[in-house]
């Protein structure tokens, strides 16, 4: 069951905020030895050639390699780009959580074969959501954090990322700006594909075509697909 938790409904202090994350993620993902397939528990680092995300088939055409566990990716544009790399992780027995978004269409990742149930939902993290996608490493494989038009401080970032790489947890950060992100995406609709017959504009929508862009340092120059 995707779980939902807020932190809004009483004054918390930082540390119970924390505590209760902690107390949350125990539930849901069982922490990290249940998540990391093939990764030993008492391995807390892992190389980027090691472990690699899996990835939807419509951003493995734009990546020359699938995005290594354990970095930050800034994703912009669509949000139909974020979701399906939900649902490409969780339905391959990953788990991963949702921080800061709390219109996320979840119908339409479930759509793209995402699993609900290794999915945890935080859509109201409190006056610092990246201090909970932090907690959250322990036992997610991909955070989507959505930082509500911040930008993060470069020391804040470079503590973050350390996390994400000691964890093995890939953060995908949405709604405004992470300096030194490891690969920028952007993603834009570029059209429809209409399902059924009848007169112009009506329909039902089958499918949603992307343009994408990717840059970063495993990337190289930038590169672009769809139109």
């Amino acid at each position: 069951m995707t779980t939902a938790a807020s932190l809004d409904q009483r004054p918390l202090t930082r540390a119970e905020q924390v505590e209760h994350l902690r107390r949350k993620m125990a539930e849901v993902s069982g922490k990290v030895g249940a998540a990391r397939r093939g990764v030993a528990s008492a391995v807390d680092q892992l190389p980027d050639s090691e472990t690699l995300l899996p990835v939807p088939e419509t951003l493995a055409e734009l990546l020359p390699k699938p995005l290594p566990r354990g970095t930050v990716a800034v994703v912009a544009g669509a949000r139909s780009l974020p979701l399906s790399m939900i649902a490409a992780v969780t339905k391959e027995g990953g788990h991963a959580a949702i921080v800061g978004q709390p219109d996320v269409g979840l119908l339409a990742a479930v759509e793209m074969g995402a699993d609900l149930s290794r999915i945890a939902v935080i859509p109201e993290p409190g006056a610092d959501p990246v201090e909970v996608a932090g907690v959250l490493m322990d036992g997610m494989d991909i955070v989507l954090l959505g930082l509500g038009g911040r930008a993060v401080p470069p020391t804040r970032a470079r503590a973050v990322v350390a996390r994400a790489r000691q964890k093995g947890c890939t953060l995908l950060v949405t709604d405004g700006d992470w300096q030194g992100a490891a690969t920028r995406l952007e993603a834009r609709v570029s059209g429809y594909e209409i399902a059924g017959h009848g007169r112009p504009g009506f329909g039902r929508i089958n499918r949603v075509r992307l343009a994408m862009r990717a840059v970063g340092r495993s990337i190289g120059p930038a590169r672009a697909v769809g139109g």
